[in-house]
């Protein structure tokens, strides 16, 4: 009787044992070891062992085939992430109806007093420097001079004065008096268009900053759509345009290589048994019924 249960038990109990050995010897030891100065087998561990090809391996089989531009299109430009991004931004324009804070403020979330004032003195430069830029330009002058007389000549026509012929002794002066304001009017854009417009600009800049968020997102459904469809275009050019650049200048398979060659294998150890801790146990469990199966076969003959 005994002679029947011995077998299967310690058949069971070998496979238990070689399996759990087994898979320690995927792991340990970390490094070579020796005795009297020679090396004995099957140290290092085989993983330890083999470590750089495997990370290479993995960096490869990442890059290639689950970050991929396919796979990472697939899923960025899914109806699902785009979906998750509407209802984003969707949250974020509920949420600020109801904020009290200005721009300032909001903006204070995420930069510096330094740089939200470095920012606004930047934008204002240029708006200032484009907007000199038009009123400087010649052709502005003699537009409105032009204008003007045209404008007083249609008055004079059209006046108590007009029926006595006024308007032709104004006709005759028109060519004249319109050089004459087109050059005072580009002499006064030129000395003053700067400082006009600079006072202009930061006086609007300074009503923008002290707005509040509700204020501006509350009434302005059409340009919060226009953004928005902005926001999802610019993200579909950003994916479908520039994500290969992206990629290869990144180099997953490189720095996925580079993580795991930098990785302790203690680290590494624990991040593979408790991924593949009941997979492990299983195989484990596993030699141990296949060592109980052949003891049980053996007993018999």
């Amino acid at each position: 009787m005994y002679h029947y249960l011995i077998g299967p038990a310690v058949g069971g109990l070998i496979g238990y044992i070689t399996n759990y050995i087994a898979i320690r010897m995927l792991f340990r030891p970390h490094q070579a070891k020796y005795f009297m100065g020679i090396h004995i087998p099957f140290t290092p561990g085989i993983i330890p062992k083999e470590k750089s090809r495997i990370a290479s391996s993995i960096g490869k089989a990442v890059s290639e085939n689950l970050m991929n531009r396919e796979v990472l299109e697939k899923s960025l430009l899914s109806d699902e992430m785009l979906t998750k991004m509407n209802n984003a931004i969707d949250e974020f324009v509920a949420t600020q109806s109801q904020n009290p804070e200005t721009i300032e403020q909001f903006a204070g979330h995420y930069l510096s007093q330094e740089d939200i004032s470095a920012m606004r003195q930047n934008v204002t430069t240029g708006v200032v420097k484009m907007i000199s830029g038009k009123l400087n330009d010649s052709r502005l002058g003699d537009n409105i001079a032009h204008m003007a007389i045209e404008h007083v000549m249609e008055k004079t026509r059209n006046s108590v004065v007009g029926l006595f012929g006024a308007d032709k002794f104004v006709a005759g002066l028109a060519q004249p008096i319109e050089k004459l304001l087109a050059k005072h009017i580009n002499e006064i854009l030129q000395h003053n268009s700067q400082q006009m417009v600079e006072g202009l600009v930061t006086d609007e800049s300074d009503k923008l900053m002290g707005m509040t968020m509700s204020q501006l997102v509350t009434g302005h459904d059409e340009q919060v759509a226009q953004i928005k469809n902005g926001i999802q275009s610019a993200y579909k050019t950003i994916i479908t345009e520039h994500l290969p650049r992206i990629l290869q200048d990144i180099d997953i398979s490189a720095i996925i290589e580079q993580r795991i060659n930098e990785m302790d294998m203690d680290e590494a150890e624990a991040i593979i048994l408790d991924v593949m801790k009941k997979e492990l146990r299983a195989i484990v469990w596993l030699g141990a019924l296949l060592g109980c199966i052949m003891g049980t076969i053996t007993s018999f003959f």
